[in-house]
């Protein structure tokens, strides 16, 4: 198994990661934590790596408010779309762009980030463990790690609301490459271990899309997407729906 790259489907991914209801609540979900790293952070110029962050959605916004961001990511064609949108751009200066995985950061960055962003990356992973362990001697000793993965126990309560007993009985075998669905979803459990061993704490635990993906009408979402929303809004940080959301995003530090 090799990390997973999207060039083959670049613009199909931006449309679908993005460009949907769906979309529309994990941007709102995550900036409203991200907006939390940053109040917690409290400088007028934060020092960010965007670590496998595709065409930048959050580093762009990042640099519109004025901080540095480096955004990397193995996927030359997701980073032409992060360079046409940054073009003419007051801010765009305010990005470098790293055609680079994560595992080669050494060759072209030094220092340490204020803030990193591994939004929806280790799933695609074929060492997440490592990687993700390896990413934490960016952070500087007083930053913040925002963290979001594919969580796995969602996949399995999914798959049981939607009878699909057989499948999750044989353990949710992947049977054939689906192309935005993720080759390596992680248990909750066992990355806050990985960063328990690292001495990092969390801070924040939200869940993105707690309501969503489990809901009988998708005319729902279509027809009262405000109201669904503010309901995603006011779940995400709540249990068990934290625990539920198709997505499981941390807000970590390292441990005093």
């Amino acid at each position: 198994m090799s990390d997973h790259n999207f060039d083959p489907i670049a613009e199909k991914f931006v449309k679908n990661i993005y460009g949907s209801d769906k979309g529309e609540i994990r941007k709102e979900v995550v900036w409203r934590e991200l907006e939390y790293c940053i109040q917690r952070l409290n400088k007028p110029v934060l020092r960010v790596l965007d670590a496998g962050g595709g065409f930048g959605f959050f580093s762009q916004k990042l640099a519109a408010l004025g901080h540095q961001v480096v955004l990397c990511d193995i996927s030359g064609e997701l980073l032409k779309v992060a360079k046409k949108q940054l073009e003419g751009q007051d801010y765009q200066h305010n990005v470098t762009l790293l055609h680079c995985s994560i595992q080669s950061l050494p060759e072209y960055v030094s220092g340490h980030f204020d803030l990193i962003l591994n939004h929806a990356v280790l799933e695609w992973l074929a060492e997440p463990k490592a990687t993700l362990l390896n990413l934490l001697d960016w952070l500087k000793g007083d930053g913040l790690l925002s963290l979001m993965f594919y969580n796995k126990e969602a996949q399995r309560f999914f798959n049981l609301v939607s009878g699909n007993l057989n499948f999750v009985e044989l353990g949710m075998p992947r049977k054939k490459v689906v192309r935005l669905s993720p080759t390596n979803p992680l248990y909750e459990r066992d990355v806050v271990d990985w960063l328990t061993q690292a001495k990092m704490q969390t801070l924040r635990k939200t869940g993105v899309r707690v309501i969503h993906d489990y809901m009988k009408s998708p005319e729902v979402a279509e027809n009262d997407f405000e109201q669904l929303l503010s309901m995603e809004m006011t779940y995400c940080h709540q249990e068990p729906y934290a625990s539920l959301g198709r997505y499981t995003h941390l807000t970590l530090a390292r441990e005093s």
